[in-house]
């Protein structure tokens, strides 16, 4: 069956004339002549019978049927592009790692102790990757995983990794911070995860010191990621409840402040997944003892 792709060269072409708005722009940014440009259009339109630029006096723009198949290959092309820089990732003059992790604890932990696995093996290439927590997928593309314990990936063996714990943060100056270090909450603004809505409920709970909690534990501001609502506390937007590990440096540098002095253990912790077809590959087991032997604290 004969495939309808135009040439590469073609598409390169189409798409930058597309982005600069007309010819000149477009040839000088790929090294050729105006001419060569515009017979790569030619022949794009002639391979696929639809008129895609329209040429007058002032300029070249494109047509409605231009417009809405650029926006369908440029995706295409950077897709590309990403494919054939992965496959040069994979040359056998070096070895990879694929690290799944969720973002958190990527962030907070991981990589500021990366240093010490690549000096450990200073010839990998560590690629860091999100882990989507909520999303499951057939086939992971990590060679390794480091997600909450409870997290679903068929067939990879599960290493205990560290539990968690959260704490109430928030900026240093912020208003009601000794009411709150006294334990009453009635008056500040809480901050949410979205994914956690019930986590300062749990929270409160196991918190003998705050005595005095907010009447509504759901309302507040909310946010998609753990960094935006640190952000969020660091512009005093309210109080935050975060991984302890997430803020320690922010702590110790007086960035943020404990809202409490309580500490409250999550009802889940961390992983480490390998899955069967790479329990074998010396760089996962090295990678796995490595990370298994750092403090958690």
């Amino acid at each position: 069956m004969k495939r309808h792709i135009p040439s590469t060269r073609a598409l390169l072409v189409f798409d930058a004339v597309a982005r600069h708005h007309g010819v000149s722009r477009a040839a000088e940014e790929l090294c050729l002549t105006h001419s060569a440009v515009s017979q790569q259009l030619r022949l794009l339109e002639t391979q696929i019978g639809v008129r895609l630029v329209q040429r007058s006096a002032r300029g070249t723009t494109l047509t409605e049927a231009g417009r809405r198949y650029h926006g369908q290959i440029a995706g295409d092309l950077l897709r590309l592009q990403d494919h054939t820089l992965e496959a040069m990732a994979r040359r056998t003059d070096g070895l990879r790692l694929i690290v799944g992790a969720v973002p958190v604890l990527a962030e907070g932990w991981l990589l500021p102790r990366l240093p010490g696995f690549t000096a450990r093996q200073p010839g990998c290439s560590l690629h860091l990757q999100v882990f989507p927590t909520l999303l499951y997928m057939e086939d992971m593309p990590f060679d390794v995983g480091v997600q909450y314990d409870d997290a679903v990936w068929p067939g990879a063996e599960a290493r205990p990794l560290m539990p968690e714990a959260c704490v109430a943060v928030c900026a240093p100056g912020a208003a009601g911070r000794a009411r709150m270090a006294r334990g009453d909450f009635r008056e500040a603004r809480l901050l949410h995860l979205r994914t956690r809505l019930g986590a300062w409920e749990e929270w409160f709970a196991q918190a003998p010191a705050a005595t005095q909690a907010p009447d509504n534990l759901v309302a507040g501001h909310r946010f998609d990621l753990f960094s935006m609502l640190l952000e969020a506390v660091r512009a005093d937007l309210g109080v935050g409840l975060v991984p302890r590990y997430f803020v320690e440096r922010a702590l110790r540098s007086g960035e943020l402040a404990l809202a409490c002095a309580h500490e409250a253990p999550s009802r889940r912790g961390y992983s480490v997944f390998v899955p069967p077809n790479r329990a074998a590959d010396p760089l996962v087991t090295a990678f796995v003892e490595w990370i298994c032997e750092l403090p958690t604290a």
